[in-house]
């Protein structure tokens, strides 16, 4: 059986092998022209370097319809612009064979660069068979759509074994999160062999990415956990979390190339697979709505060290004012991340799911989730000062917790896992 390309699929790989130019390069190349450069005689490849650095002025629907690369040096979903859904999934892998872990890594890899790119995967003629692909986001468009894997602990050894030959490649800060003070874990929420998060502006189109990552994941891994995150914000402010408070202020701090290569991509000295990746922590954090929702309004921002309207920190007018920690809450949320004197790039989501029947609350809280470099030093240390002294634990119950290491990005051809494999 053959999986055929979508039309607009073909004719961007046919644009490429013609040396012609992709949707994204064409409408890449109308921005450059609108500033006035010329093309002249350094040709058609020099402009479409130059291009790279004008994406911005494509509009947020011709961005949409291109789509986010997924061939690229580092993996989508990490520095990307935070879409408005995602979907993040655990997998426990079921079998021991390299090769039937690579026919997966295979399939998941075409899935992916297909969906990134607006393709479909296509039907053989014969309605007796179940279809290539799902088809519930037929016609919805590519709606930024990104996919990013990670590798578990227990991928590299589980139970002292060395399951598929990588144990001398595991990355040097990859481990289980140790148990911190105020944890209340449930592993049915915890770990796992493999993470695969998706993420878009359209919840179906998200939806569909994580559906049928988990189809052809059958017979070979199996999913451990599942959680769907949204969030929403207006233009170019930051998103808002469950309590009503701006969640990721601190991103601006290192948003330029070097802010990035010291705080979230991984070190020269990692295993060569891992360059140009980084390392995902991940919480899943309860939020007690109704006992927050009955506190008062100073109580909130003592608890952050916050505004809550502006975000400014206190004492100051701003969202991005620079922070005095000796002017908040000791033992406030901002106080003791400040203190640490740490940065990580936070990509958190909010999540709703219906009563928690034990309690009879509402079911929310938030989906944490982190990229660094070096989450001993950055992500681990700030998780034990916070587990210890926040205040925000009279509100808050962390219950799922799991580390990963992200591969870098993958060149045309290249599939998850081949150079680890």
């Amino acid at each position: 059986m053959t999986d055929k390309k979508s039309d607009n699929q073909t004719e961007q790989t046919e644009a490429k092998e013609n040396k012609g130019m992709t949707r994204r390069e064409m409408l890449k190349l109308s921005a450059v022209a609108g500033t006035g450069i010329a093309v002249g005689a350094t040709g058609l490849g020099t402009i479409l370097n130059v291009v790279d650095h004008v994406d911005k002025a494509l509009t947020p629907k011709e961005k949409a319809e291109t789509g986010v690369p997924f061939y690229a040096t580092n993996q989508a979903g990490i520095i990307t612009a935070q879409q408005t859904y995602c979907y993040i999934a655990s997998f426990d892998i079921q079998t021991d064979s390299r090769q039937i872990l690579k026919d997966l890594f295979g399939k998941w890899t075409k899935f992916a660069d297909l969906t990134a790119s607006g393709g479909v995967l296509r039907d053989v003629d014969n309605d007796m068979l179940p279809p290539n692909d799902t088809g519930e986001a037929d016609g919805l468009g590519i709606s930024n759509f990104t996919v990013t894997l990670g590798y578990g602990p227990t991928f590299f050894e589980k139970d002292g074994k060395d399951r598929f030959g990588v144990r001398a490649k595991k990355p040097k800060y990859l481990e289980k999160i140790p148990h911190m003070a105020h944890d209340s874990l449930d592993e049915a929420y915890s770990d796992g062999d493999l993470c695969i998060q998706v993420c878009a502006d359209d919840q179906q189109v998200a939806f569909h990415g994580i559906r049928n990552f988990i189809r052809l994941a059958s017979g070979v891994a199996v999913v451990r956990w599942i959680e769907e995150g949204f969030l929403s914000a207006p233009k170019n402010e930051t998103p808002r979390n469950l309590f009503g408070f701006k969640d990721g202020t601190a991103n601006v701090d290192h948003d330029s190339n070097k802010g990035y290569k010291d705080v979230v991509w991984a070190e020269n000295d990692e295993p060569e697979w891992m360059r140009n990746g980084s390392y995902l922590g991940y919480r899943k954090i309860q939020m007690l709505i109704e006992i927050w929702d009955r506190s008062s309004l100073l109580d909130q921002e003592d608890t952050f060290g916050r505004k809550k309207a502006s975000g400014a920190p206190y004492h100051k007018k701003h969202e991005h004012d620079k922070v005095d920690p000796s002017k908040l809450p000791a033992d406030s949320h901002v106080r003791l991340a400040k203190d640490t004197k740490q940065q990580m790039h936070r990509r958190a989501y909010s999540y709703t799911n219906g009563i928690d029947k034990s309690t009879g609350t509402i079911d929310a809280g938030l989906l944490f989730i982190c990229f660094t470099q070096n989450p001993s030093k950055q992500f681990l240390p700030m998780l034990s000062i916070m587990g210890k002294m926040d205040k925000l634990n009279e509100y808050t119950v962390p219950i799922g917790s799991a580390m990963f290491a992200c591969q870098g990005g993958l060149a045309p051809g290249e599939i998850f896992g081949e150079k680890l494999l």
